[in-house]
């Protein structure tokens, strides 16, 4: 591999891996609460240094690939890391967990038991996302196919919002994945500290509705339905960080009919979520006009969450394309520490940032998941080294 940087020795890297998992704390049971605007971890505080690898039930539904899970895992505690989101959905199509409304996959859903309890192996916590927004692995928009299967008046995707039949299928997901037994553990998932959060939606969006009225209905109800299932998880929304009418001059060009300050403010969600994408949502402009959205975009969430929301924020997805720079991890890295020097920031001076996950974590040999935004620990030692700089960082701050 030839690449136009300077990054730090393998025998360097090692060595703060291995510092890393000295440091790391063992007691890692319990369940992460929210106080303040900090999330806390058996009285401490808590902070999220971690990655997004949305196929890990998809891998280990077969057990010939959970190599490949148990990979991801012990290369992130390697770097520190303590924490993964991924989904707890595959609804129709191909490698379903949810066949049609009601009916499951049992493959699939050992598949996450393995997920869940591999997590806790590694001493990581998780966060589990219930629905999708996009089509990929059904999401909303096989869930109103459902609903119209059923005769069932269904205008657009956004439906699956307001109709109330397929509330109902979403309702029953919920309950069913909530109160799934773990074929390994024996636990049930909503009793389980491994797990730290659910997720309502990823990256919740509703075209139709602008207001944000129709999302804020949504979230408020199936909030509520989630809290009186599990009383012991944290729960968030799954928004990307949009801003309503009221200040959608910090948006990008476009608004998704959510509002980052109403949608948090409901009293069920228990911290805010931020997703950053500016290489998607900018993607006329400079790389250097695209740090300068970034730097703004992290700043007017944190004071927004610690100020106005009196939460706290986690940072769930962020990432940059290398398919524009080929071979050269430098733009990258620069992202990286773009990010993680606002958390740092932040968390070190008791702000409302709690974390960051990006995206995404990759195994060798997993080439038709590369979407460009991949992570894979042996290919990258420069990205590596950051990780694992930010990870004994964090971890120190919680140690104060």
């Amino acid at each position: 591999m030839k690449h136009r940087l300077f990054f730090m020795p393998f025998s360097i890297i090692v060595c703060i891996m291995m510092i890393l998992i000295v440091e790391a704390d063992n007691n890692n049971d319990g369940f992460v609460k929210a106080r303040g605007i900090q999330l806390v971890l058996n009285g401490n505080p808590y902070y999220a240094n971690g990655f997004n690898a949305y196929w890990l039930m998809f891998e280990a539904s077969e057990p010939s690939q959970r190599n490949k899970v148990s990979s991801a895992f012990q290369d992130a505690s390697s770097l520190g890391l303590n924490i993964a989101r991924t989904w707890a959905f595959s609804d129709g199509g191909y490698k379903p967990l949810q066949y049609s409304p009601g009916s499951y996959n049992e493959e699939m859903f050992q598949g996450l038991d393995f997920v869940i309890s591999e997590a806790k192996k590694y001493g990581m916590k998780l966060v589990l996302s219930l629905v999708n927004n996009y089509e990929d692995m059904g999401g909303k928009k096989q869930y109103v196919e459902w609903g119209r299967s059923q005769g069932q008046s269904i205008n657009s995707e956004d439906d699956f919002y307001t109709n109330p039949v397929v509330k109902g299928y979403y309702k029953n997901h919920i309950k069913s994945v909530l109160t799934r037994g773990n074929s390994i553990t024996g636990i049930a998932y909503k009793d389980d500290p491994t797990i730290m959060a659910w997720e309502l939606m990823n990256e919740i969006r509703c075209n139709s509705d602008q207001s944000g009225k129709t999302v804020q209905g949504w979230i408020e109800e199936m909030a509520s339905y989630v809290k009186s299932i599990d009383g012991n998880h944290l729960l968030e929304a799954g928004l990307e960080g949009f801003y309503g009418q009221s200040k959608q001059e910090t948006n990008p060009s476009f608004q998704a009919g959510t509002d980052f300050i109403a949608n948090n403010q409901i009293p069920e969600i228990d911290f805010a979520t931020v997703h950053s994408y500016p290489d998607q949502w900018l993607s006329g402009s400079s790389y250097e006009d695209q740090i300068s959205f970034l730097s703004h975009w992290l700043n007017e969430h944190i004071q927004d969450a610690q100020n106005t929301l009196h939460k706290p924020v986690l940072f769930a997805e962020f990432g940059i394309s290398t398919k524009t720079f080929g071979s050269n991890t430098k733009p990258r890295d620069q992202f990286y520490n773009t990010v993680y020097s606002k958390i740092y920031s932040s968390a070190s001076g008791g702000g409302a940032a709690v974390g960051c996950l990006f995206w995404q974590l990759l195994d060798q040999g997993m080439d038709t998941f590369r979407d460009g935004y991949e992570v894979v620990i042996s290919e990258s030692p420069s990205t590596a080294s950051l990780i694992a700089q930010e990870s004994q960082k964090m971890n120190r701050i919680r140690k104060k």
